[in-house]
């Protein structure tokens, strides 16, 4: 038997995509500030503290537990949609960027998934949306993207979002997949999540692809995507600014720029 509330939807569009949630009177769906696109008439927006899964005592408890969203770059706020009309009501979230819309049933997950932390769009309410440390020594120095993710833990529907295409890979006891990191989107708690370096003073210095990547090993599902945001904007930073040049990252792209009198 769930918990959490047990809300219908469905998804729109291609690239730039967007969910529709059908709430039955008194469920309530759950989502990021900013991911609002529209409401039936009938349903109640209120702005909560976290995500109002785990009711906290006090003010400081409520505070402590929102502030932990704060570490994966989200707001203190979330805010909740409730039904409080008559017969059922729709309320829809949008992606913030062109992507995919991935939904996601947690209790088919265990009960929790691990996804990047800008991925969480909306869920029912009863969701979960926390933190996650990855406690490996490796991962917490050289992660990047890929040190404080969040979880997603209930009995739920949850939807996540991701950049360009997304596909999912399911991996077999012992299979290793070694990942950009920011291309990661989530992946269920079975995956042993790690980082390596990717070694070799040519790939080191002229790669444009970064010290590290993300390992992941089986057994369990990823979700990957093409395009994350963070390499989406560092493109437009690039090739925006004056002196833009396409041997992004390597150390070739720094000294062409200085060559040709653009400076760094």
């Amino acid at each position: 038997m769930r918990t959490n509330h047990e809300i219908d939807y469905k998804i729109y569009g291609e690239e730039m995509q967007y969910v529709e949630v059908e709430l039955d009177p008194g469920e309530t769906a759950i989502a990021e500030s900013g991911s609002f696109m529209m409401m039936d008439d009938g349903i109640q927006m209120e702005t909560i503290f976290g995500d109002g899964a785990r009711p906290q005592t006090g003010f400081f408890g409520k505070l402590m537990s929102a502030g932990k969203r704060i570490l994966t770059g989200e707001s203190l706020f979330m805010t909740a949609f409730s039904n409080v009309g008559q017969g059922k009501k729709r309320v829809s979230f949008a992606s913030p960027y062109p992507g995919k819309i991935i939904p996601l049933d947690l209790m088919d997950m265990g009960g929790k998934l691990i996804c990047q932390k800008d991925a969480f769009l909306c869920a029912a309410k009863g969701v979960s949306v926390g933190i996650e440390f990855q406690r490996k020594l490796g991962t917490g120095l050289f992660g990047g993207e890929g040190f404080i993710m969040q979880k997603l833990e209930g009995d739920g529907m949850a939807f996540v979002h991701a950049g360009g295409h997304v596909f999912e890979r399911i991996l077999q006891p012992g299979e290793l997949l070694r990942v950009d990191t920011g291309c990661i989107v989530a992946y269920t708690q079975t995956i042993d999540y790690d980082i390596q370096f990717v070694g070799g003073i040519k790939n080191t210095l002229f790669g444009g692809e970064g010290l590290f990547f993300a390992t992941l090993r089986g057994p369990g599902k990823v979700w990957i995507q093409t395009l994350p945001i963070s390499r989406l904007a560092g493109r437009i930073l690039q090739y925006g600014g004056p002196g833009g040049r396409k041997e992004e990252g390597s150390i070739l792209g720094g000294l062409g720029n200085v060559l040709d009198g653009d400076g760094w």
